[in-house]
């Protein structure tokens, strides 16, 4: 094996020589760009010797080179447009006319581009102006309710921070679920807020096992290609301006009880008397007094041009954005580059660059402020603010935006981060071989990040004198990939198209970080910078050092076969070595197929003139996922001090034991497909259904005790995910009176399912994983009402030292002769509840006058489970105790017997009432408009055009201005979206890091902006 490997890998190295050899001899070459009427690029156009099977398509730059007979004439041909007969010649530039259909796209579908209408798997392109339409500092804010099965959830409310991607649901218990990111062509190594979304000019996303197989296991979860802004051959110098500014202001405050209603829940409590700072006058509005007005601001400045044989394109951007939360805010420089450069008529040589430095502060006191008693005197006598003051809880520090404003160098929480991801590729044709290409792509990417944190004496401490205390961390992570390609692209007979790639690649992933903290630092200019300085103890904790280096090694072949148009197959084998598996299992190779018919091209369809596109698809594909950390085949140590003599000795202890037969996690999908089109292209409808099981599931088995380990690392557990997708749009007023008015609509269902664990068990409540229900579900009781006075005989048998007033929950028991249940509510009553929603969705529309245009965007969810620490039990703001403030509720009373909140006086459980998180579950169902835009194009005014202005476009938004339809806003007054894991912001974790809540994390806002582009 190892013999035919180093043959291979030796022919690889030859190839790029015999390739110069080739080229020696020069032929009739004929080259150039393909363009829109606007100048833009065209892809995927045919271009023909004429009276000959000789031919190639243009490229993602609208490019084409093609060796060709002397006087040669050329066809250019693209559905939608007119087709075009030339003189061959060098340095072309071909500019295509539209004609009375509309422009059939073409689609990035992994090293190579294809027609829409000859894509057979699953394959969702969005552009990135349609993107930009709502502003944010990534894509991933840009894409929410945008595609059908693409899920975007808020795992944090901060600024500049990403969402979670979930492309077809959730597959892996433990390995990633996160889909891949491929940049210019190379697999991403870094987070998508270092991409700057005005850099992008067309996002495709592959869905299916069909699609994603080319890229191996690194696909597993779906694959999303960005592709950046490039320039065109021949194109003068163009400079363009994107910019905005806007203001921030809150959706709503967090729901917490004004003095009068605390004063009101105090005495119905009986439980606390004020303290000396506190009076029953008082009503201090705490979130008045620390939310400010926040600002959001991008600027990007772009230069794009060209020559006979190059191109070039570069950007330059500033991002900020500054929240409601005093001292906290994101900012983005960027730096973005690309050339392309012909070296005679066979070679191509090109680099792109993504550079950026950012820089993220952070102060979340929202729980302090929140559980703060709003009934405190936070003034002297002399009007200033108090440092601290009395709380029933105790002595609290004061906090408001001023005084978090004036802090300066006794606070620092901040995340400087710089990514540099560089992308170079060298290209050669085969002049004997028409359409056959040699293609090296080189990644090298590195990102780097410190964070840095420092807390003065007694700064947000009840005490003045708390120490200080100050910590840094830094880590590195590099990344290498190699790809050499070999492509084939030929038509043959006029109807025969044949797409060829094979490949071979190679990447190696490598991170490493540190971490040291201290106390008691001489003075607060130091803050993080010194702490060898540091007067207290510091600490290096083994826990937070880390190392990690894995490669991968792939073989990969695809061809892509087209009969009249009518027919289409694509066929993929992929084969992965991942140096993270373990010896004998570390290789896997899949297969995947897809099929295409278009209907609508066959004859016994010519007297449809309606339909203008009917297309079935079916495709099955394997893939399989490797995303597990690095030596998990090796176990894991931990130290562990014991004495030994009159000494302190450190040991090692197994933590994890090692598993030597880890492979692969598998996935297999098949995908169905239909897409139709219709009244000249001016409604589309795409419709798909998928059933998705994996098997061989990573998963970290738990250890009996004994063992004196706590878990192991193994393939065992399946998964399940079935769903169903449809996406319409349509064009209903085209350019009638100066009226255009177009939308889009898309919803999808995605069932997930757990179907087997480890060993046979059926259930892990530990991590909330029950065979049969999905891997995203709570375990908890059923909330079912409050127990009402006259429920006193069957509330004695369920809840025997129970009162009225109480939280009543489901009892799952059995039931007597007499029908009532025979025991109390105890644990087994707690029941695995699903998460799951019924559909979900987004739409947009846009109704155009001549020159001004409205758009509105939306996203939408039908029911499903919304977890709320802030009423359920683990955030301590709904104790109703008023030991701290209380969200503000109805909460039972002998007088108001309908309430849905328990009796202040009500059974508890340690701090809370009893099943008190039962409370914090809602229905997840709403309708949100994402964002509403009115603009005005000057693109026609001759005054701009004679000045050399091409395009120029003013607009104002409002990001976030309603919801609707959503039980927890009608509860809260606050947004539905989660902001946060299920273990961070709340008084005390919930149930699993992957259960996203609403908790008390930066607020929802309403952003009102105003932007100008403009273009010469």
């Amino acid at each position: 094996m190892k013999a035919k490997l180093n043959f291979l890998r030796a022919l690889l190295l030859m190839l790029p020589l015999m390739l110069v050899s080739f080229a020696a001899s020069s032929q009739n070459a004929a080259s150039g760009t393909v363009v829109y009427d606007t100048g833009e690029p065209l892809i995927g156009v045919t271009v023909q010797e004429q009276g000959t099977t000789n031919g190639t398509i243009t490229d993602l730059d609208g490019k084409f080179s093609l060796s060709v007979a002397a006087n040669a004439q050329l066809v250019f041909s693209f559905i939608g447009y007119e087709t075009q007969i030339l003189p061959a010649a060098s340095g072309m530039k071909v500019t295509m006319t539209e004609d009375t259909k509309a422009i059939d796209e073409v689609v990035v579908v992994g090293y190579g581009t294809q027609r829409k209408e000859a894509v057979t798997g699953s394959v969702a392109s969005v552009k990135g102006d349609d993107m930009r339409a709502v502003a944010g500092s990534n894509i991933t804010q840009s894409l929410q309710g945008r595609v059908a099965g693409v899920e975007m959830t808020q795992t944090s409310s901060k600024p500049g921070e990403t969402m979670q991607i979930r492309i077809r649901g959730t597959r892996s218990l433990n390995a990633s679920n996160d889909p891949l990111i491929v940049l210019d062509g190379i697999p991403f190594a870094g987070n998508l807020s270092d991409i700057n979304p005005s850099d992008i000019k067309s996002l495709d996303i592959l869905k299916d096992a069909s699609a994603t197989a080319i890229y191996g296991s690194r696909g597993a979860n779906g694959v999303i290609i960005i592709t950046t802004n490039r320039g065109s051959e021949g194109q003068k110098a163009q400079f363009s301006y994107n910019g905005y500014y806007g203001v921030k202001k809150l959706f709503s405050k967090f729901p917490m009880m004004d003095g009068e209603e605390f004063v009101k829940l105090r005495e119905a409590r009986g439980q606390f008397k004020n303290s000396v700072d506190e009076a029953n006058s008082n009503n201090v509005d705490w979130q008045d007094l620390y939310f400010e007005t926040g600002m959001v601001t991008s600027h990007d400045i772009g230069v794009t041009g060209g020559t006979k044989a190059g191109s070039y394109s570069f950007g330059l951007g500033y991002y900020k954005e500054e929240a409601v939360v005093p001292s906290q805010d994101f900012s983005r420089f960027s730096l973005r580059g690309s050339v392309d450069q012909k070296l005679g008529d066979y070679f191509k040589v090109g680099f792109s660059t993504t550079n950026n430095f950012s820089i993220t502060n952070d102060c979340n006191q929202i729980f302090t402020i929140l559980s703060a008693s709003p009934i405190v005197n936070i003034y002297n006598e002399d009007g200033t603010v108090k440092d601290r003051v009395d709380n029933t809880d105790g002595t609290r520090y004061v906090v408001t935006a001023d005084k978090v404003n004036d802090l300066g160098d006794k606070y620092a929480n901040v995340r400087k981060a710089f990514g540099t991801y560089n992308t170079f590729y060298g290209e050669a044709e085969l002049p004997y071989v028409k359409g056959l290409k040699y293609r090296i792509n080189v990644g090298l990417n590195l990102r780097h990040q410190n964070n840095g944190s420092y807390t003065g004496v007694g700064v947000f401490s009840g005490t003045p004198t708390t120490n200080s205390n100050a910590s840094v961390t830094n880590s590195l992570t590099t990344n290498w990939a190699v790809e050499n390609l070999i492509t084939y692209d030929k038509i043959f007979a006029e109807k025969h198209s044949i797409n060829f790639v094979a490949m071979y690649s190679a990447e190696e992933n490598m991170y490493n970080s540190s971490n040291i903290s201290a106390k008691d630092i001489q003075s607060d200019h130091f803050q993080y910078f010194n702490l060898g300085r540091a007067d207290g103890t510091y600490t290096v904790n083994p826990d937070y050092q880390g190392y990690q280096k894995s490669g991968l090694i792939s073989y990969m072949g695809r061809v892509m076969y087209s009969y009249d148009s009518k027919y289409m197959i694509s066929a993929t084998v992929r084969s992965d070595g991942s140096s993270r598996l373990a010896e004998g299992h570390k290789w896997h190779t899949y297969p995947a197929v897809s099929l295409g018919w278009n209907v609508r091209n066959e004859s016994f369809m010519d007297s449809f003139d309606w339909l203008d596109q009917l297309k079935v698809r079916a495709g099955y594909g394997e893939t399989s996922n490797q995303s597990v950390d690095p030596y998990k085949t090796l176990g894991l140590l931990a130290t562990q001090p014991y004495n030994f003599g009159g000494e302190t000795i450190t040991g090692f202890r197994v933590t994890e034991l090692p598993n030597p037969g880890l492979g692969w996690e598998y996935s297999s999908t098949w995908n169905f497909g239909l897409d139709m089109a219709f009244f000249r292209n001016r409604l589309n409808v795409t419709a798909e259904y998928y059933a998705m099981k994996t098997k061989d599931v990573l998963l970290g088995i738990s250890m009996p005790g004994t063992t004196g380990v706590s878990s192991v690392m193994a393939n065992i557990g399946e998964t399940q995910n079935k769903g169903f997708e449809m996406s319409v749009d349509g064009t209903i007023i085209d350019n009638k009176n100066g009226w255009t008015w177009t939308a889009g609509l898309n919803f999808y269902i995605n069932r997930n399912k757990l179907t087997k664990l480890a060993s046979g068990q059926t259930e892990d409540k530990g991590n909330n994983w029950f065979v049969g229900m999905p891997i995203d579900c709570i375990y908890d009781y059923k909330y079912e009402g409050i127990w009402q006075e006259d429920e006193e005989e069957t509330r004695k048998i369920l809840e025997p030292s129970g009162s009225a007033g109480m939280i009543k929950v489901k009892y799952t028991g059995e039931y007597g002769a007499d029908g009532k249940p025979v025991r109390k509510i105890n644990d087994d009553d707690r029941v695995p509840q699903s998460m799951e929603c019924d559909f979900q969705g987004g739409f947009n529309t846009t109704v155009a006058w001549k020159n001004i245009d409205l758009n509105i965007v939306g996203a939408f969810k039908a029911g499903g489970l919304l977890i709320s620490t802030l009423y359920g039990g683990s955030g301590y703001l709904n104790l109703l105790s008023t030991k701290n403030n209380n969200v503000s509720v109805d909460y039972w009373t002998p007088e108001n017997t309908g309430a849905r909140y328990p009796n202040p006086k009500t059974e508890r459980s340690s701090d809370n009432a009893k099943y008190a998180s039962t409370l914090g579950y809602f229905d997840a169902s709403y309708l949100k408009i994402r964002t509403i835009t009115l603009g005005y194009n000057f693109d026609k005014l001759s005054a701009l055009k004679n000045a050399g202005i091409s395009k120029m476009r003013v607009y104002f938004s409002v990001i976030n201005p309603f919801v609707m339809f959503s039980p927890y806003k009608k509860e809260s007054g606050m947004d539905p979206e989660t902001n946060s894991y299920g273990n961070e912001n709340s008084a005390v974790a919930y149930g699993q890091k992957r259960l996203l809540t609403i908790g008390t994390n930066t607020p929802s806002t309403r952003t009102y902006m105003f932007g100008m582009n403009f273009t010469f």
